[in-house]
């Protein structure tokens, strides 16, 4: 492995909080090439691409790196709690099933599309799909299955009931991170674009609009100038949150694992309830919710959902270094599998929102929560509102439940169709 010009994470930070604080600034100048530029290019796209470019270059190195650990672990739990302090349950409810049916669609995109793109690069590149036993390629990209409807845990299942060969785990990681992260950019495009979309589809966002209405009413009600007191008690309730989340995490998932046989097989379907990583983001998502109960709610007029903000955006920052453009062609008949399967994905999920007219907001934040998971789905949500990014975490726990049974369904298919 090569190594990247800089190993020492508090450079790799500085060098993401530069470039953070360089598209922030640019995308603020309201004349010239920089609002022409903005008008195409979403911001938040290139929070993500900069680092990227930094990892294609050797200059940083996902693989070299704890910050996504830290971003994930430290900066999300954080970020969910601040999010949803000021989340109304009551008017979440009322954007209706579209939210859930569109969730569902990518659930069974991912699951059809795996055997139908291994069908089609069967006649254009079959050498792609040779390996046998544990080197047959459907036992590899069982694990993307698995990412891809739920999340890491569903993945490291699906890695343990396949076998598939470690020596060549890599490329799945690779096939899953670029195909992911390329849907999600052209997603991340599309915000911008969102009432054109919805125009298109026909659809109707009074729901959506109603909801952050309503978030900013409130906002701008209890709005004042933050003092220190304020950051203060909002970075204590969130981290103290993040702590308790990771220790009643850890404890759920060891007890569950140690006492419940089903938790412990990684064939169950029930093998979710044993990952650590579930149980932060569901315990730390109903610890914002419980504080939106009580006189916290108000620090919303303070900025929590904008300091919340700030640890998303570092967060999309680390994944972003996960992306090594210059690695996409080491096996290209494996990323071409790989794009076509996430088309598959894309192409239901528009035909459906076009046939039941759901706003290109279900249909992003419901792609996002069976492919990127807890790190991503709320990322494009606030992209439309932060009000919304409650809508993205709770879809994304529902990816973690589904995502076992959904991936050895789809790994079944694949070996069906391999065998053919």
């Amino acid at each position: 492995m090569d190594t990247p010009l800089f190993t020492n994470d508090t450079i790799v930070f500085g060098l993401l909080a530069l470039c953070l604080g360089f598209i922030f600034y640019t995308s603020g100048i309201k004349s010239g090439f920089w609002k022409k530029f903005y008008t195409w290019v979403p911001p938040i796209l290139l929070c993500y691409m900069l680092p990227a470019v930094l990892a294609s270059f050797g200059v940083v190195s996902d693989d070299r790196s704890n910050l996504y650990f830290m971003a994930s672990r430290y900066l999300l739990p954080a970020a969910l709690v601040l999010m949803t302090l000021s989340i109304d349950l009551k008017a979440i409810a009322r954007l209706g099933s579209k939210a859930l049916i569109m969730f569902l669609t990518g659930s069974v995109g991912i699951i059809i599309g795996g055997p139908l793109a291994i069908l089609i690069v069967s006649f254009i590149s079959p050498e792609t799909l040779g390996g046998n036993d544990f080197d047959a390629i459907w036992r590899g990209l069982s694990t993307i299955a698995g990412s891809w409807i739920g999340g890491g845990a569903n993945q490291a299942a699906m890695f343990e009931i396949f076998k598939f060969n470690p020596d060549r785990y890599g490329e799945m990681i690779l096939v899953d991170v670029v195909c992911a992260n390329i849907w999600m950019a052209i997603l991340l495009l599309g915000v911008g674009k969102n009432k054109e979309i919805d125009r298109w589809l026909k659809a109707d966002a009074s729901s959506i609009e109603a909801l952050k209405k309503k978030v900013t009413d409130f906002s701008e009600r209890i709005t004042r100038v933050p003092t220190l007191k304020d950051y203060m008690l909002m970075t204590s309730l969130a981290f103290s949150a993040v702590g308790l989340a990771h220790f009643m995490g850890d404890g759920i998932s060891d007890y569950l694992s140690n006492t419940y046989e089903a938790v412990q097989n990684p064939q169950s379907f029930l093998s979710f309830l044993g990952g650590k990583f579930f149980w932060m983001v569901v315990i730390a998502t109903l610890a914002g919710i419980a504080m939106s109960f009580t006189r916290a709610k108000n620090l919303e007029g303070a900025g929590a959902s904008k300091l919340g903000g700030v640890f998303i955006y570092i967060l999309v920052a680390t994944i972003g270094m996960k992306m090594d453009l210059s690695r996409i062609l080491e096996n290209p008949g494996l990323i071409l599998l790989g794009l076509i399967w996430i088309s598959i994905h894309a192409c239901l999920l528009i035909l459906v929102a076009k046939l039941i007219r759901a706003p290109f907001f279900f249909l992003a934040v419901g792609s996002q929560a069976n492919v990127g998971g807890a790190a991503s789905a709320p990322v494009v949500a606030a992209e439309f509102h932060s009000s919304l990014s409650s809508v993205g975490v709770l879809l994304a726990v529902l990816g973690y439940v589904v995502g076992t049974g959904g991936a050895l369904l789809c790994a079944y298919l694949m070996e069906v169709v391999s065998s053919l």
